[in-house]
């Protein structure tokens, strides 16, 4: 990518950030703005291997910046596999939002860095429709189809629209929905727990069970994944949320230095971005554009 005098400028301040965020989070940093999506997974893929294999550092940690409106489940587990094979610890920061399949992402991470202005979202996870190819959120269609089919009465319309509904797209959508929360447990327990060994308030001291981790995990996908509670794919769930259904996140708020080095990489990053129009776009300060 060419860029004139003004976009050079703002990438040498990024580069600078970039460096400064390596030494203070100990791990390698990349940018990730765009979907979740199989057609930019060989360049997330690629993008990581040049990244690492040019790496000096020895932390054996990656953090990754995200802004994702969300995308496949399907995705997220591959990109996790991409990123647990050449770092050791993953974490992910989020300025800005990591919705839907990024939210299944960021809880993949040994930890996650937000600020009260961060937003995750609900798990809905987003499928390829059969008939347009087109990726749509899966939860509403199947939380409208329990909707009408507990009614003890179902109006004409009801029922027009239950013969209209293919029952091959229903299976994919119930199919996402359950990766989506299994993925979701599976990380939990394996990563974002793994230093969870002792309770902290009720039983304080005393040792927390695999099984413990599970049930904490079983409650966590399915608030994340309770289309009814949430109302909207787009949904923000900031700090507060989240504090209520007990996930421990990194709280960076009220840590100013941390703060102002984060939002100087990633608004910058994130305001040449949307100013060039790019759907999808990676950043580490090693890597050429």
């Amino acid at each position: 990518m060419s860029l004139d005098l003004f976009d050079r400028s703002i990438f040498d301040l990024v580069n600078n950030r970039a460096k400064e965020l390596e030494e203070r989070l100990q791990a390698d940093v990349l940018f990730y703005s765009g979907g979740i999506l199989p057609n930019y997974f060989r360049s997330f893929r690629d993008y990581v291997e040049e990244m690492k294999s040019g790496s000096e550092r020895s932390d054996e940690a990656v953090a990754v910046f995200i802004r994702t409106g969300g995308g496949s489940a399907e995705t997220a587990e591959r990109m996790v596999a991409v990123l647990r094979k050449h770092y050791r610890l993953v974490y992910f920061v989020v300025p800005d939002l990591a919705m839907s399949a990024g939210t299944i992402l960021c809880m993949a991470g040994d930890k996650i860095f937000m600020d009260y202005s961060s937003s995750l979202g609900p798990i809905d996870p987003q499928v390829p429709a059969p008939d347009t190819g087109e990726y749509v959120p899966a939860m509403g269609y199947l939380d409208k189809v329990k909707e009408i089919t507990e009614k003890g009465d179902l109006a004409p319309a009801d029922v027009v629209l239950l013969k209209s509904m293919d029952l091959g797209k229903l299976a994919l959508f119930e199919q996402a929905r359950d990766l989506s929360r299994d993925l979701l447990k599976a990380w939990l327990v394996e990563y974002k727990f793994k230093d969870w060994t002792h309770h902290r308030t009720n039983n304080a001291g005393t040792p927390v069970t695999d099984e413990e981790k599970q049930v904490r995990a079983e409650e966590i996908a399915t608030s994340l994944g309770n289309h009814t509670l949430w109302r909207s794919h787009g949904r923000s769930i900031d700090l507060p949320k989240l504090a209520a259904m007990r996930i421990q996140i990194d709280d960076y708020s009220d840590d100013n230095e941390l703060r102002i080095l984060i939002r100087e990489y990633n608004d910058p990053l994130t305001g040449f971005i949307d100013r060039m129009g790019l759907g999808f776009f990676m950043h580490n300060h090693r890597v050429g554009l």
